[in-house]
């Protein structure tokens, strides 16, 4: 038996030469696995260079295409798109904000009276944060007064109380003068809302005289300052008539305020006539301010007077409402309020020296307090209920 020929591996049959083949066999590459396939050459970019280049045809324009516009005339409608540009009062996006849209929300929600406000709100807070407002020798704030409190005091003087007012033209226009009024309602809310119909209805400021526990109360105390109050005191409020204000007092004090509901409109003793020797000293009218209505909103039915003299106040009032019915109970009720201010009574005609004279304080101070309390019962009447 002739010995076995010995076929290499790849010779494709014939032993001893390859079939000239380069490429590796069927077997070979399902041994080998699959080849990882050469990277992409990254695709060459046209070049403007690469473009082939066309000549155009050279076209002369007119003459009068590079002549100056004349005064008045607009050139092509681009030149008028610049000049609706130049006329826009303010940037329709600033860093990102959209002015205009939010001038325009502001409009549709509010109208045009709502943009006026949020105007003034925006200038009123940029007055506060740059300090471009101005407070006097005493601590009044007027722009904060005319912007926050009295705004606030507003609809519960117009919605809740509908106050309504009578006599304002017995208010000077001009010049100084002594607004004297009753007190009552356990909270001295009348005092506040006589300071705004004041302001409401002349313009002018009422500055007012008031206790000194009101500046001994933390937070009360200042906020009383910014809003035009001073110490009742004749110093006071003869600096305040000499600058040619007006100036409001309630000479009845705690007495008035703290007085049981079943003696209301009842007025109290005027205290010892300080008010009209202020009067007296500078020559200004004395202006009397009846009130009708304060004397419901908190009825007092009782007195802490014990834990009064504990906390140092002159009173803690007990009312139907108050403390039964914890801070509920704080809310006024919805009294029907008249104000009505009378006729002046004049101080300039008196003699000098008048103000030293007790009996003759004494007699203004008694017919003061007789004016106030003959229209209070004048206007009892003219009501036709409590709350309408």
């Amino acid at each position: 038996m002739a010995d076995a020929d010995i076929i290499p591996i790849g010779s494709g049959g014939r032993p001893g030469r390859g079939n000239r083949r380069t490429t590796p066999s069927a077997a070979a590459r399902a041994l080998a696995g699959p080849a990882a396939k050469p990277p992409k050459k990254p695709k060459k970019k046209p070049t403007v260079a690469d473009e082939p280049v066309t000549e155009l045809p050279v076209t002369e324009l007119p003459a009068e295409n590079f002549a100056e516009p004349a005064a008045g005339e607009v050139r092509g409608e681009q030149e008028s798109d610049t000049s609706d540009a130049r006329t826009t009062d303010r940037p329709a996006d600033v860093g990102g904000f959209d002015f205009v849209g939010l001038e325009r929300a502001v409009r549709e929600l509010f109208g045009a009276e709502g943009e006026r406000r949020v105007a003034e709100w925006l200038a009123f807070l940029r007055r506060r944060l740059s300090g471009g407002y101005e407070v006097d020798e005493f601590g009044y704030d007027s722009d904060l007064t005319d912007q926050v409190l009295l705004p606030l005091l507003r609809p519960l003087a117009e919605k809740w109380f509908r106050v309504e007012v009578r006599g304002v033209e017995n208010i000077p226009d001009t010049g100084s003068a002594l607004i004297v009024a009753n007190h009552s309602g356990t909270m001295p809310l009348d005092g506040l809302i006589t300071q705004l119909i004041v302001a409401d209805h002349t313009g002018r400021p009422l500055r007012t005289l008031a206790a000194d526990l009101v500046f001994r109360t933390p937070f009360v105390g200042e906020l009383a300052r910014k809003g035009g109050a001073t110490l009742a005191g004749n110093d006071d409020a003869e600096r305040l008539l000499r600058q040619g204000n007006l100036v409001g007092v309630w000479p009845e004090g705690f007495k008035g305020l703290g007085k049981p509901f079943a003696e209301r409109y009842k007025l109290q003793r005027f205290g010892r006539g300080g008010f009209v020797s202020a009067a007296m000293r500078t020559g200004v009218p004395i202006v009397p301010c009846s009130i009708v209505g304060a004397e419901e909103i908190y009825p007092l039915v009782g007195n802490l007077a014990s834990l009064a003299r504990l906390v140092g106040v002159p009173y803690i009032p007990v009312t139907p409402f108050f403390p039964l019915l914890g801070p509920l109970g704080m809310v006024p009720l919805p009294s029907k309020w008249l104000i009505e201010f009378g006729e002046p009574i004049r101080t300039d005609d008196f003699p000098d020296g008048a103000a030293d004279d007790p009996m003759l304080v004494f007699n203004v101070t008694d017919q003061v307090r007789e004016t106030i309390q003959q229209t209070l019962y004048t206007l009892l009447v003219q009501r036709r209920s409590v709350f309408f």
